[in-house]
């Protein structure tokens, strides 16, 4: 994309604002903000690295909840306050096996699989650079097996989730 190019994007996204935000104040730019931006708080892995043990000793998570707990009491105690708070990476330890990794940002549905790995990409909620209607993919999640749909909004707002994927979900 060239700077001219560049510049006419640039120019018809000035003016715009969001609605998503039910306070006025949220709806136009106010000034500069800030959020908080943590990560990896991986229950159970300081028990693990510290037993030599990463592979399965992950079984106790007192430390990393201690310091969850004093994360956001910092956060909490801080004026002003940020705009939000985003918590990446991973949450819990744990080496179940990777069998499939999830991501978006192609504004298209998009995947392949290479080694008994599976990479799906999901269309966007928002512009469309393909032939995809604006939806979100429901992911379900068992013992044996990851299976997963792409639903328009509309078809999951008016049927909701498949029988089939809902089945899944009364499995032990």
């Amino acid at each position: 994309m060239s700077v001219a190019e560049a510049g006419g994007v640039f120019h018809r996204a000035r003016g715009r604002t969001l609605d998503a935000f039910p306070a006025d104040k949220e709806r136009e730019w106010k000034g500069p903000f800030y959020f908080i931006q943590g990560a990896d708080p991986q229950f159970g892995l300081m028990k693990a690295w510290s037993t030599g043990n990463c592979d399965s000793g992950g079984d106790k998570w007192q430390q990393e909840i201690r310091l969850t707990e004093q994360a956001v009491q910092a956060i909490n105690k801080l004026n002003p306050k940020p705009r939000f708070f985003v918590l990446c990476g991973d949450l819990v330890h744990a080496m179940p096996g990777v069998r499939a990794v999830f991501s978006g940002h192609y504004h298209r549905n998009a995947g392949g699989t290479y080694q008994n790995l599976d990479m799906v990409v999901s269309s966007a909620i928002g512009c469309q650079l393909g032939k995809d209607t604006h939806g979100l993919r429901v992911v379900v999640v068992t013992a044996k097996k990851i299976v997963h749909r792409y639903y328009s909004l509309d078809e999951l707002s008016e049927k909701g989730i498949g029988d089939d994927l809902m089945d899944l979900l009364k499995q032990k």
